[in-house]
């Protein structure tokens, strides 16, 4: 399917570009997970906790660089869930589509959580029952708005966002790296102590994927969100990198803080400085929502329109070219799950779930490849694209390993719960017809 089929066939407006693009997949990553995990890993690898984001980061390239050849394979609404479609047929595209949609709604539901923990610290309102609420259903409807109103005004928003917040977060690194000296490199810790830390470190970098679901929305979408993913993958990697090497050089052994950036912008700069980062932080976490509820829904949008969910789903806004619908659905699940906090259990699982993603995903690329006609120029070429790949399958699996029994129980309730939604969707539309 050519862009231009694509992009008739979905009646989506492709308002997202270049930079909107690389702004969608930053935010996707960047959320609330910096704001602690600077003190997890420090208290766990000490100075060598800055490496490990540069390590992470270049493995998990080994994921993005393929998935990036398949959004270029498939420029479409819906990314890898679409793929997986073309190359497993619909019922693993509709088990891998709700594996990556319930890990996405939970982790929406989680974030605004923590956006009102966060909130709480600032205003004494938000410490209230009643006022923590109203601020989650608020926060939800506030990156729920721009969402159903255009995707241009939400890629514009998350522009805005993303300067708020990564601007001085790397001012406070650097602040902290200067004052302190600089930091001294470690060794490198045992192996064994890789595994266990290992999904709490990739929780920094999944979301990535959130720029290839919109890709109908993106112009010319084969160049633009290839290039884009592995830019702000990189630049990501080196983003932790500073954050960590600034926190870990200026709090060192230090008891293990709450809010680790705000404790050491109050080290810095005084209570003041601790406000500032706290109000950093409720940008970067609404900039993570507003990117999720922009990236998200396309799942439930191919998913409708493929007949694995009702076609109510599928259906775009006459005036506005965004699915409505998909968007306002996945807010009021949200909402209902922050508000009730049901989604504890499911939030546990959100990366493994991410990791089924990006494994079907890899596994779909040789079979559209093919199909495509598109092999590598020469032999150089071929053996350095499939070492990549077989990379990014290993890494994946790994991973997955190191998932405890209690994430594999409720991933598999997922996929059991998903599988029936679908046999109900299915024998819906055979009764319908």
């Amino acid at each position: 399917m050519t862009a231009g089929k694509s992009e008739s066939a979905e009646n989506l407006r492709r308002d997202i570009g270049p930079l909107g693009a690389a702004m969608l997949a930053l935010n996707g990553m960047i959320g609330a997970g910096i704001f602690a995990l600077p003190a997890a890993l420090n208290a766990e690898f000490g100075a060598f906790s800055p490496w490990l984001f540069l390590l992470f980061g270049a493995l998990v390239f080994l994921i993005a660089a393929p998935l990036a050849e398949l959004s270029a394979l498939t420029p479409e609404t819906g990314g890898p869930i679409a793929a997986v479609e073309r190359a497993f047929g619909r019922f693993v595209s509709f088990e891998v589509g709700w594996a990556y949609y319930v890990a996405r709604v939970t982790a929406l539901a989680a974030n605004a959580v923590i956006f009102a923990d966060y909130a709480a610290r600032i205003a004494p309102v938000a410490q209230t029952p009643f006022g923590r609420s109203a601020l989650i259903i608020v926060i939800i409807a506030a990156v729920t708005a721009p969402n159903i109103l255009g995707v241009r005004r939400a890629a514009a928003a998350l522009n805005v966002i993303s300067a708020i917040k990564v601007l001085p977060l790397l001012a406070l690194a650097i602040a902290a790296l200067a004052a302190s000296g600089g930091f001294s490199p470690a060794a490198p810790p045992p192996a064994e102590k890789y595994g266990p830390a290992a999904l709490l470190i990739l929780y920094a970098f999944v979301g990535f994927e959130a720029i290839l679901m919109p890709a109908g929305e993106t112009k010319r979408a084969e160049f633009v969100i290839p290039r884009a993913l592995l830019v702000v993958i990189g630049g990501s990697a080196l983003f932790y990198f500073l954050i960590v090497a600034g926190y870990v050089a200026m709090i060192g052994d230090r008891p293990k803080p709450d809010a680790p950036l705000a404790a050491l912008a109050e080290v810095l700069f005084g209570p003041a400085g601790a406000i500032v980062i706290l109000v950093v932080a409720l940008f970067s976490i609404a900039g993570n929502l507003l990117s999720n509820l922009l990236s998200t829904p396309r799942v439930t949008l191919a998913l409708g329109r493929s007949g694995s969910l009702p076609p109510w789903f599928a259906k775009i806004g006459a005036r506005r070219a965004t699915p409505a619908n998909s968007i306002a659905f996945m807010a009021a699940v949200a909402a209902a799950l922050a508000l009730s906090g049901t989604f504890v259990e499911l939030a546990v699982v959100s990366t493994l779930a991410r990791l089924f993603v990006y494994l079907a995903s890899l596994a779909a690329l040789p079979i559209l490849r093919k199909r495509a006609g598109a092999p590598a120029n020469n032999a150089a070429s071929r053996l350095a694209r499939d070492a990549v790949w077989l990379g990014g399958v290993m890494f994946c699996l790994w991973a997955i390993s190191q998932s405890t029994i209690d994430a594999w129980k409720t991933l598999a309730a997922l996929f059991v719960a998903g599988s029936a939604l679908y046999v109900i969707a299915r024998r819906s539309s055979a009764v319908s017809r």
